[in-house]
């Protein structure tokens, strides 16, 4: 399988991703990791990417596909891949599909986890982390030591973006963004809303059932 997944903060990428690559047997392809990757080992994708971040500048659609790529073409990812971070806008998916019907492949689906705003503030203005060693808490279903300090010593703190303003800014630029993103695969029939307003094991019990079920 060849998937994209897209949601907002908040809605437990980070766990089904990597549920869903458990599953089915494919890796789970991060743009955000592989742009670290590229930076850490100083190649030439990395130190482009990094010139345009040095000055404060987006990276240019064209090396993101291109970094994208790269990754792509990778053996682990021959028989199938879970995208993560890209597309981020529909141009992006257009050149993607371009790029991958090029090599005679295409996407096969499109996991959209959602959820209320009220929700997503909540589980997301709740997370509290170490400052030293960056373990984390949720002040209802994980709660902090009482005494505010992580067991390393660290201090427990609420990072900036976690603020419930901080939040509902981050959501707005999320859907200002995907919105055209999510019509774009809708059109094609790729699209799979999936709630992720439930428990870990029910999400991925809705994913799978999207995934396996013919649309």
């Amino acid at each position: 399988m060849m998937i994209i997944l897209l949601g907002p903060p908040g809605t437990g990428k980070g766990t089904q991703a990597a549920a869903i690559a458990s599953r089915y047997g494919i890796p789970h392809v991060s743009t955000g990791d592989v742009f670290r990757q590229n930076l850490r080992q100083k190649t030439p994708l990395g130190l482009k990417a990094g010139a345009f971040m040095d000055r404060g500048e987006l990276v240019p659609d064209s090396l993101v596909l291109e970094l994208a790529e790269s990754r792509l073409k990778e053996p682990d990812c021959q028989k199938g891949f879970l995208l993560d971070g890209f597309p981020r806008t529909a141009p992006q998916a257009e050149a993607l599909d371009a790029m991958l019907a090029a090599a005679g492949k295409k996407i096969d689906h499109v996991l959209f986890l959602t959820a209320d705003d009220s929700v997503i503030v909540k589980r997301l203005s709740g997370r509290r982390v170490c400052g030293s060693c960056g373990t984390s808490w949720h002040l209802d279903f994980n709660p902090p030591p009482p005494s505010g300090r992580c067991p390393c010593g660290g201090e427990v703190i609420q990072r900036a973006d976690d603020l419930a303003e901080a939040v509902e800014v981050r959501l707005k630029v999320y859907r200002s963004l995907t919105g055209p993103l999510a019509a774009y695969y809708e059109k094609r029939g790729l699209l799979r809303r999936v709630p992720g307003d439930a428990s870990p094991a029910e999400v991925e019990a809705r994913i799978k059932t999207a995934l396996e079920t013919p649309p």
